[in-house]
């Protein structure tokens, strides 16, 4: 294999699979296919059956129509792809590469020929087959990339790049099991390996041109005054690359995922031979493990390790790609932040600044400080959160033996900082107490720093880098996180997105503002007619899904409540359901009341070692088996939990949605973005001033909104008052109800002191405050219940909440990206 060699030992994979041949007399417009019929398309789905999936009408199976008529869309997606690298190339246009640990893009069939505008020729040419399109498109597996709201923006991003033609790549990794498959037994989450790589993807390419070497470990040498890193291991990093095409098909970008495999050299074959099938196979093993499961247990020395070297594993593989490109076509690396912008999404990439400082001087030459400023120009970094937990916290010892060479550079960050501002205060010193700090890495190496919300923006400068903002005053900046409404509401709302157009035109779809057109239907009667029966059909739909897939029977008639999310505690599904339990309880007591059905739907995973959530997910469903079972209530109160919470499963549950759960205790949610996908498809609020719900309550109004709870400031308040959890439950006679039911073993029968941690936390912490605003909650939850019974009312809130919701386009806030961080155009 042929190899170019970096003077830090590492190299660039070169192999004669990667090698170009000449070709001539090629006219590549010559390719392009001609323009889209249902026959045509019926035709090109009927050759990819025979010819690519080797079937027959006659035999074919739904996983074969679905592979072939990927294929189809498949190729119509290929022309706006290539084209888009063409004219980036030829008019060398700067180019944005995207970070991220997570992409969930969801299926990509109906969504790619939505977004191609062929999805009604598509639905004709199926129809002529007998075949019906969504049926086939049910059958295509999730990618299992991610975990929650940190990958669906991502995916949100991704698209909205390709919409507005902003040259872009989006950089992950090929999990081959995600996160994990949730599934429950007797109400406990259980975990298994996602098997979304089970068969080959038609949407992969694998780019075997673009491998690249990632080092770990070893030590450092010193060579006349030049540091050289010495790895003890490398893996392969291989590229798979996705086409992922914006709205009109004008424009394509691409997402690639990195697989990391070993190398051959690494194969004992002698090992093998002699029967030592383990050790012989140990490289690859250790190489797959990178690419195996998202966020492997870090509760082990071993665990946190293996995050570690995943992070690198990306980031690497990612930087090498970006120069290896911009070396393509120039020579002068001083002008890079000309040609690229790198966007970190959260913390797990912060690595990137000293890999990338790394590169310029160990690869090409550079000195340390010209590197640093090289490398500060070219990054941004987006904060997601304020939790310390999630801002990530690596020893130095763990660093220096994963990275040696980049704890080297980080102590040297850490000190050309301290050289030119002064000493840090310990709280956002890079390294502090024997560990170096992420969030503080990632902030120092950017340009620019944003948070997703005005709320959260204005937290980060306060309480999270205070001392970076009087160093650095312009540094921090705000882009409010947003949602693609293609995907949010035209494929998972398609009546609601019907009924919009027949109001207000098309077009809405890249300008949401237009939506505020629908404030004028909100008082007409045959247009709240009409989007009542849009509501009632999702509701149909999600009534159906569950039944089939899950075995669950709901009623359609009640009030449909959700909140879907990552199981935490500051994101409060314990308030929730604590709330249903008093519901049943009243229920109980005074079952003639004029109660309005509701349905409680919860999804979301718990973290492996995350014990809490794990209890409360376990809560919910022992609730769920009193409360569904109870021949008093079941009529009145249904409580579901399908398993296995992804980007499918939230587009049949979003727009079935009246009520949308966002009650996370103030100043502790960055954003969100389930948020905004729920006001998007109509449903009302019940919230917090957390996040993006400030923001969303200024524009659908006050009165559209069911606010509770206490303010940022209150939160900060009440956690310095001794004994506040117990003085709030001794005030609260539901609270009380509520602590008893569960303490005595109402919901756990068999195990009656089963949530006896839980109540005890809630006694004596309640660090998120469920005690202390579950009154106020309560109180909103009687407004939600007064507003539902006038049924015109509620439609027309919902249609005013839609109305006002252009504001949350990812199309916004990808424009304020290309504006105030990537200093980039449209290249259209």
């Amino acid at each position: 294999m042929r190899k170019t060699r970096a003077n830090n030992r590492g190299f660039t994979v070169r192999g004669p699979m990667s090698e170009r041949l000449k070709v001539h007399n090629v006219d590549t417009d010559a390719l392009e296919l001609p323009e889209i019929t249902a026959e045509g398309f019926r035709s090109s789905l009927l050759h990819h059956l025979q010819y690519s999936v080797g079937s027959d009408p006659a035999h074919a199976s739904k996983f074969d129509w679905r592979i072939a008529l990927s294929y189809a869309v498949r190729d119509r997606a290929i022309s706006p792809w290539f084209r888009a690298t063409r004219t980036t190339w030829d008019t060398d246009h700067k180019r944005v590469y995207y970070l991220s640990m997570e992409f969930l893009t969801g299926r990509l069939l109906e969504d790619t020929a939505i977004n191609l505008g062929i999805f009604s020729i598509v639905n004709e040419a199926l129809t002529s087959l007998g075949l019906d399109f969504h049926d086939i498109a049910e059958d295509e597996p999730d990618p299992a990339l991610g975990n929650g709201g940190l990958g669906r923006l991502a995916a949100c991003y991704l698209e909205s790049t390709a919409t507005l033609a902003c040259p872009a790549y989006g950089y992950g990794i090929r999990y081959e099991h995600g996160l994990f498959k949730q599934g429950f037994d007797h109400g406990v989450q259980i975990e298994t390996p996602e098997d979304w790589q089970a068969n080959d993807s038609p949407w992969n390419f694998t780019r075997p041109e673009a491998a690249y070497r990632v080092l770990f470990g070893g030590h450092l040498e010193e060579d006349n005054g030049t540091t050289i890193w010495v790895p003890e291991q490398h893996v392969v990093a291989e590229s798979h690359d996705t086409p992922i095409v914006g709205y009109g098909g004008n424009w394509a970008n691409t997402l690639r995922l990195w697989a990391a495999k070993p190398s051959a050299k690494y194969f004992d074959l002698n090992q093998f031979n002699a029967g030592h099938l383990a050790r012989a196979s140990f490289a690859e093993a250790l190489a797959r493990s990178l690419s195996r499961v998202l966020y492997p247990n870090d509760t082990t020395d071993t665990g946190k390790e293996l995050r570690l070297r995943q992070e690198y594993f990306l980031t690497s593989a990612s930087v090498q790609d970006i120069l290896r490109r911009f070396l393509a076509t120039h020579d002068d690396l001083r002008k890079l932040p000309h040609f690229a912008a790198i966007q970190m999404n959260d913390t797990h990439p912060a690595i990137a600044g000293p890999e990338l400082v790394r590169l310029l001087i160990d690869d090409h030459g550079f000195e340390f400080e010209t590197a640093a400023d090289i490398a500060t120009q070219v990054l941004g970094y987006t904060n997601h959160t304020l939790l310390p937990e999630a801002l990530e916290r690596w020893s130095v010892d763990l660093m220096r033996h994963v990275l040696p060479r980049h704890m080297d550079l980080i102590e040297k960050i850490q000190h050309r900082e301290i050289e030119l501002h002064g000493p840090l205060e310990p709280a956002n010193a890079i390294i502090d107490n024997g560990h170096v700090n992420m969030g503080s890495l990632a902030f120092l190496t950017s340009h620019r720093v944003n948070g997703v919300s005005a709320l959260h923006t204005d937290l980060i400068r306060s309480d999270l880098f205070p001392d970076f903002n009087s160093r650095h005053p312009e540094r921090i900046l705000n882009v409010t996180n947003g949602v693609t409404p293609r995907r949010w509401l035209k494929l998972a709302n398609p009546d609601l997105a019907a009924l919009i157009t027949e109001a207000i035109g098309e077009g809405w779809e890249t300008d949401l503002d237009r939506l505020t057109q629908l404030a004028e239907y909100a008082d007409n009667d045959d247009f709240l007619t009409a989007f009542g029966e849009t509501k009632h059909a999702a509701k149909n739909r999600l009534a159906d899904w569950l039944n089939h897939h899950h075995d669950i029977d709901i009623p359609v008639t009640g009030l449909f409540d959700v909140q879907v999310k990552r199981i935490h505690e500051y994101k409060r599904q314990l308030l929730n359901i604590f709330w249903t339990i008093a519901r049943w309880q009243r229920i109980k007591r005074d079952p003639s009341t004029g109660w309005v059905p509701r349905v409680k739907l919860f999804g979301g995973k718990a973290a492996q070692s995350y014990v809490m959530a794990k209890d409360i997910i376990r809560l919910i469903n022992d609730v769920a088996a009193v409360v569904n079972n109870d021949p008093d209530t079941k009529d009145l109160l249904q409580v579901v939990f399908p398993p296995n919470y992804n980007v499918s499963m939230a587009e049949k549950l979003i727009p079935a949605a009246d009520l949308s759960e966002q009650i996370s205790t103030a100043g502790m949610e960055a954003s969100g973005t389930g948020n905004m996908k729920f006001a998007l498809n109509g449903a009302l609020t019940i919230g917090t001033l957390d996040g993006a719900n400030v923001e969303i309550r200024e524009k659908v109004g006050a009165e559209n909104f069911f606010l509770f709870g206490m303010t940022t400031e209150e939160v900060a308040q009440r956690r310095e008052e001794p004994g506040h959890s117990r003085a709030a439950i001794e005030a609260s006679q539901p609270m009380r109800d509520i602590l008893q039911a569960v303490a005595e073993g109402t919901f756990s029968p068999d195990e009656p002191h089963r949530y006896g941690s839980l109540v005890d936390n809630m006694w004596n912490s309640d660090w998120f405050l469920v005690a202390s605003d579950f009154d106020s909650y309560d109180e909103a939850q009687t407004r939600v219940d007064e507003a539902y019974q006038d049924t015109r009312a509620w439609q027309r809130a919902s249609v005013l909440n839609i109305a006002n919701m252009g504001y949350f386009s990812s199309d916004r806030s990808v424009r304020e990206y290309m504006a105030k961080i990537w200093n980039i155009d449209s290249a259209l």
